[in-house]
């Protein structure tokens, strides 16, 4: 017991050391979403409403107009309240639930399995899961609602194997989870299905129990209900994302049947539902692809170091394995697994963008147990056969770490350095700069070439929220997002090098200050490629 202790803890202090380690440098600096997230935790602590002045949101903050669910800002807030508006702060709500979902994933894989190596493996595999490591070190809503949703269907196999109250708390984190991350609101009916289907007997025999806790989630749930149902701002964001807004399959569908003269053969095969059901049918395929699973990983370079996929090598093999030994042996709960990785696509197959490795976060730690099982029962059956399986451990042991630091060699010693444009790498040199002369001058352009450049003059200004709130001058497109136009001194510009005024400070693309402006500075990313000119008139 004290052995098993002592090895959780292990696993435990290096979780954290992969997640918090230089998380404040690396990723290089917080891409707009984080930015925007850190700013409004800040503006909740200081004056109780976001950053457009509403007072303590319930059901979403609006930001750029994309309407984020509130979780993460409010479990951020406590961290700026603590560490102060900084990077570290504004990553630790995520580098936490990384750490502690190892923890979850080893209790869950203990109650379901009543094997401790077996949970120590999984819980191991998802310390130094690339998966998990690369998504606790960003602010990734997706992140913190993932730990969420497993501590949610741990408390259910908790309620359903010791009944009790444990269905209430485990309510509680599927509501926490749909309120963090929008994915989650497909994903978290799907896996409650599968979790009635696995201890069907158990819920029949605690209907008083699933009732309260029904009722319980389905009144907290009214406001979000009526916001992502009832107004246009709760669907703009799956509006967006959705294929079936797509009107490419529509048009393919008009094409064949104008081809096949309008037969009603044709309007039977190339009825544009068919078309809209092949393209989510290759989505939800896409996720199990073996590119994006084991050598490439998500092909958005914030989403992965691009060169390691979501999974090591060495899972090639053991997930398969574990498989295998969980539909061969009949493990009680080897339905909840599979299941479990089987509707996690649903929701992301419905979107554009596939594989999508940000809105699969829920799918984690199911590979993990899968690894685990699999290595457990190659050594259980390997155990009799051999004389020692010293040598086996051994070899498995160096192949696992080498994995393992050829990832963090890749993320430390060249993913950032190559992908620093995906991390809006500039702005905090810029508004240090600008800082210097923020006194001096009379208006201070800035370019919004580079993406939505006020959150970081207020983030790394720590500008005062109550006063934004009254001076911002901020404008809604036809597509509903907010843009910011100006505030205070500050003037963001769509179109370059803008008003030409004395005693002014630029902020613009390379090679686009206005005529006669004194350069003071030219700002380059990490790659080497200009990112601000910054100039003076």
């Amino acid at each position: 017991m004290k052995k098993n202790l002592c090895l959780l803890c292990l696993i435990l202090i290096l979780a954290a050391v992969l997640r918090f380690w230089h998380i404040s440098q690396n990723p290089p600096e917080l891409y707009w979403d984080e930015a925007s997230l850190g700013y409004n935790a800040y503006s909740i602590l200081k004056t109780a409403k976001d950053e457009h002045g509403k007072f303590l949101p319930i059901t979403n903050f609006a930001a750029f107009g994309d309407y984020k669910p509130p979780g993460y800002v409010y479990f951020t807030a406590p961290a700026v309240a603590v560490f102060g508006l900084n990077e570290f702060a504004v990553r630790f709500p995520s580098a936490l639930s990384g750490t502690l979902a190892v923890l979850v994933t080893y209790f869950l894989t203990q109650k379901l399995f009543s094997k401790r190596k077996i949970a120590l493996l999984a819980s191991f595999f998802l310390a130094i899961s690339p998966w998990n490591i690369h998504f606790s070190r960003v602010a990734f809503e997706s992140n913190l609602a993932a730990l969420f949703s497993l501590l949610g269907i741990y408390l259910f196999v908790k309620f359903a194997k010791d009944r009790g109250f444990w269905i209430i708390p485990s309510a509680l984190f599927f509501i926490l989870a749909v309120n963090t991350y929008t994915g989650q609101r497909l994903f978290v009916p799907f896996i409650l299905i599968v979790l009635l289907i696995q201890f069907r007997q158990q819920v029949l025999g605690n209907l008083k129990w699933i009732v309260l806790s029904a009722v319980l989630a389905g009144i907290i749930s009214i406001p979000l209900l009526q916001f992502s149902l009832k107004t246009i701002e709760g669907q703009l964001r799956f509006n967006e994302i959705t294929i079936f807004k797509d009107l490419e399959p529509i048009n393919e569908s008009i094409s064949y049947r104008k081809e096949d003269n309008f037969s009603r053969f044709a309007d039977f095969i190339h009825n544009r539902r068919l078309f809209y059901s092949y393209e989510y049918l290759q989505n939800y395929f896409d996720a199990f692809s073996p590119t994006f699973l084991f050598t490439k990983g998500d092909p958005n370079p914030r989403l992965s170091n691009q060169e390691i996929g979501q999974l090591y090598y060495f899972d090639l093999f053991f997930v398969f394995t574990g498989v295998f030994f969980l539909i061969a042996k009949r493990y009680n709960y080897s339905f909840l697994i599979l299941a479990w990785v089987l509707v996690s696509p649903l929701g992301q197959a419905a979107t554009k963008e596939t594989p999508h490795a940000l809105r699969m976060a829920h799918i984690l730690p199911t590979y993990q147990i899968f690894s685990a099982v699999g290595l457990s029962g190659i050594f259980f059956n390997l155990k009799s056969k051999l004389k020692s399986t010293w040598l086996l451990v051994s070899l498995v042991s160096i192949f696992v770490m080498i994995s393992m630091f050829y990832y963090l060699h890749i993320y430390y010693g060249h993913w950032q350095k190559n992908h620093s444009g995906q991390w809006q790498y500039g702005y905090k040199q810029a508004v240090k700069i600008t800082q210097n002369y923020y006194s001096s001058v009379d208006n201070i352009f800035v370019t919004e070439a580079a993406g939505r450049p006020y959150v970081y003059f207020l983030l790394y200004m720590k500008y005062d929220p109550d006063i934004y709130q009254k001076v911002s001058r901020v404008e809604r497109d036809e597509q509903f997002f907010l843009h910011v136009k100006s505030f205070d001194k500050f003037v963001f510009l769509n179109t370059e090098p803008g008003p030409i005024k004395k005693n002014s400070l630029y902020v613009q693309s390379p090679n686009n200050l206005p005529e006669g402006a004194k350069k003071i500075k030219t700002i380059y990313n990490l790659e080497g490629d200009p990112v601000f000119d910054i100039g003076i008139l």
